[in-house]
């Protein structure tokens, strides 16, 4: 059996979990003992434990959940998702980036383009993708198949799991604020339908540059932000162990960003997480990609953009109180 990952709060979920084990492991290994009903027992415990936890989880919490090393990637996704995957390389500028992958695929046997933010798994492919952090040709090479997507008038597909753009030296000297300032102005007016989902860390603009779209989804337990709960703490406290009070201010967790109108569904995550169950997990948000693909893929371009430029348009709306109106 595989060693299950386990965060902070999840440890009274672990101690049981680690009981159930050693029963059945005596139970296994001995013919005269029969533990089944225990075992039953503090599976239904350990099971009701979970959903109480998670019923209750904080945002910093949901931020570590969506850290998890343990989570499904871009890659996992498109393994249960499409069929006939063939992955494409470079920028055709400077480089490779493997922080993002891409190609060609079929979603429901019809041909579309997907990419997204991949992390590593283990040391030598976390440093191999960045830990998931995109310089300028990652982009680049994201912008590139987006525009082969609109030559062939084919649906984009692009999955978000990043703490960020790479904020090093080499990528400001190859310019990375204007390949992610190029990607969302170009996506903005990107002739054919585009679904972005964050499936995980949604970083600032490391996210923004790939999920400009015409229908924004997140996993339950995704958190997408302008800036990490750390970061925002070092700016506002000049330390980032005040990140459990940044991450209740930002507003980072996808029902409050529902309520915002900045994202347009929540697709629910088996209990403990899209790590306990990858392929429940993608199923779940398979259904709701074919929802929101048959919403706009007939939309004539011109409607399909415009529809897209009012969805933009409309973040930040806000109404003016009488009393501020009084004061100004």
């Amino acid at each position: 059996m595989a060693k299950k990952n386990y965060l902070d709060f999840e440890k009274p979920i672990a101690d049981l979990e680690l009981r159930i084990e050693e029963l059945r492991t005596v139970n296994d290994g001995n013919d005269s003992v029969n533990l089944s009903h225990e075992i039953e027992q503090l599976s239904k415990k350990s099971q009701q434990l979970a959903r109480d936890i998670y019923k209750n989880l904080t945002p910093w919490q949901t931020t570590k959940v969506a850290r998890h090393p343990d989570r499904p990637y871009t890659l996992d996704y498109v393994r249960e998702m499409f069929t006939d995957f063939t992955e494409l390389h470079g920028d055709r500028h400077f480089s490779e980036d493997a922080s993002i992958v891409g190609g060609l695929a079929r979603f429901d046997g019809a041909p579309c383009v997907v990419l997204g933010h991949q992390k590593g798994r283990d040391t030598k492919e976390r440093a191999k993708r960045n830990f998931g952090m995109t310089k300028p040709e990652g982009y680049r090479k994201a912008l590139r198949l987006m525009k082969m997507a609109e030559k062939f008038r084919i649906p984009v597909f692009t999955f978000v799991d990043t703490p960020g753009a790479y904020p090093g030296i080499d990528a400001e000297e190859r310019n990375q604020s204007e390949a992610i300032g190029r990607n969302i102005f170009e996506m903005a007016q990107l002739k054919t339908p585009i679904i972005s989902t964050i499936i995980g860390e949604g970083g600032s603009g490391g996210a923004l540059a790939i999920s400009v779209a015409d229908a924004v989804i997140m996993l339950q337990y995704s958190v997408y932000s302008v800036i990490s709960p750390e970061g925002c703490a070092s700016i506002l406290w000049k330390t980032a162990e005040k990140a459990e009070e940044a991450a209740q201010a930002l507003g980072i967790t996808a029902p409050r960003l529902q309520t915002l109108g900045l994202v347009d569904s929540v697709v629910g995550e088996p209990l403990g997480g899209a790590h306990r169950d990858c392929k429940q997990m993608a199923f779940q948000l398979k259904r709701e990609l074919e929802r929101a693909l048959a919403e706009i893929k007939d939309l004539p371009t011109e409607q399909l953009i415009a529809r897209r430029h009012e969805r933009i348009l409309s973040y930040g709306k806000f109404n003016e109180t009488p009393v501020a109106k009084a004061k100004r």
